[in-house]
């Protein structure tokens, strides 16, 4: 599910400040980049249901390998996970409204503590 109109869609921003706000809410980098791109993930849980939001960015100056780049931050993402196949972003994958809202909730803090930066 993409989640639109988050505020996030088109920020750009130094990668190292980018990682620093998404560790303080509790999105994980883990080994998710390559030299253009960049993906952060939070698990959350929910009645045995794993679902993850995802927050992805590519590099607009710079080498994100080299740990010197700007990125530009894309539509987030919620998806569903299934064991053993992995996690599902489409849009007829049902959410629960409780792991929607604290999917915004959390977006909404990121976008807020990114523009604070900008400003």
């Amino acid at each position: 599910m993409r989640m639109e109109d988050t505020g996030l869609e088109g920020i750009t921003i130094d990668l190292s400040r980018l990682d620093e706000i998404m560790d303080d809410n509790g999105l994980v980098l883990a080994g998710q980049w390559d030299y253009e791109r960049v993906t952060y993930d939070r698990k959350i849980e929910t009645k045995g249901q794993i679902y993850y939001l995802r927050v992805q960015a590519y590099a607009v100056e710079g080498d994100i390998g080299g740990r010197h780049a700007v990125v530009k931050l894309i539509t987030p993402l919620l998806g569903k996970h299934y064991y053993p196949h992995g996690v599902e972003y489409g849009e007829g994958e049902d959410f629960p409204s409780a792991v929607v809202s604290t999917s915004k909730n959390i977006l909404s803090q990121v976008a807020e503590e990114l523009k604070k930066v900008q400003s």
